[in-house]
This record gives C-alpha cells, structure tokens and sequence, in this order.
C-alpha cells in the first residue's frame, strides 16, 4: 500500500491552493477604471488578492485583502465573478499552482491610509489600460470580459 501511495504521490498532481482576488472599480472620467497593485514580491501588476480567512466567507476574505493591499472600499458584490488558474510564487522561489477566485467591487473608493500604504503601489486606470498593465494574462482577460 505504501508503494501505491507513493506512486500516486509522484504521478497525481495535489489540487491547487486556493486564493481570493477582487476586482474594485469605480466610474472615472474616461469610464470604468480598475484598482491594481504591485506584488510585494515580483513587482508584477494584479488585483488585490490573499489566502482565505477562518471565520470569514472567500468575498469577504477578498474584500479585506482589497482594504489591506489599495485601500479600497465599496459596494461588494457577494457572487464570484470568475475562478482562473494562477501561480502563487513563494519565498522559496516556487511557484504554487493556484485557483484564483475572483470577487467584485463597485463605486470603490480609495483612502489614503491603509494596512500595506508604504508597501505597495497602486494604480486606478481605464478598463483598457489595466487590461493591458496586468501582468498574469488571465488577469487582462478577466478584466475585458467583466468591464469591456
């Protein structure tokens, strides 16, 4: 049985982690605009996004992670929007396959003082522009199906 295990174990891949993203937007004055921040770690453009939180449902897990990473606030909408395949890199230099779960926010409002204020920059853009700034493919997708 042992054998078997291991066999499995080499063979099979284990079912990804799971994280939670939100995608905040608000009207701007050239359209719908669309939060991104840089990853603390590869300084890639994304949404806010983080682990699940005991206690707490994935979209408001992800409507912490929204307020923790840009400062973001606004109207959360409780279904998810979309589940995308995606790599966690961890300090380890791996990169950890991932399921994103994707939430949404409207009429986002950004505060200047916020958990991670003098860790990461964050940018509002135009649907257009933070499709083609996001630096994970699925990302600039998601955003043009959601908002394009």
């Amino acid at each position: 049985m042992a054998l078997i295990d291991a066999l499995k174990s080499m063979f099979l891949r284990p079912s990804a982690a799971l994280q939670v993203a939100m995608l905040c937007t608000r009207q701007g004055p050239e359209g719908t605009e669309v939060v991104l921040v840089k990853s603390l770690d590869s300084g890639r453009w994304i949404l806010p996004k983080g682990w699940p939180m005991p206690g707490r449902t994935l979209v408001d897990a992800a409507a912490q992670e929204a307020w923790e990473e840009a400062g973001a606030r606004g109207t959360v909408l409780p279904d998810e929007i979309a589940r995308i395949p995606a790599n966690k890199r961890l300090k380890t230099g791996l990169d950890l396959p991932c399921d994103l779960v994707v939430f949404r926010m409207d009429d986002t409002t950004l505060a200047e003082d916020y958990p991670e204020a003098g860790k990461r920059k964050r940018k509002m853009l135009p649907v257009a522009k933070a499709a083609a700034r996001a630096d994970v493919d699925e990302i600039g997708d998601l955003i043009r199906r959601a908002l394009g």
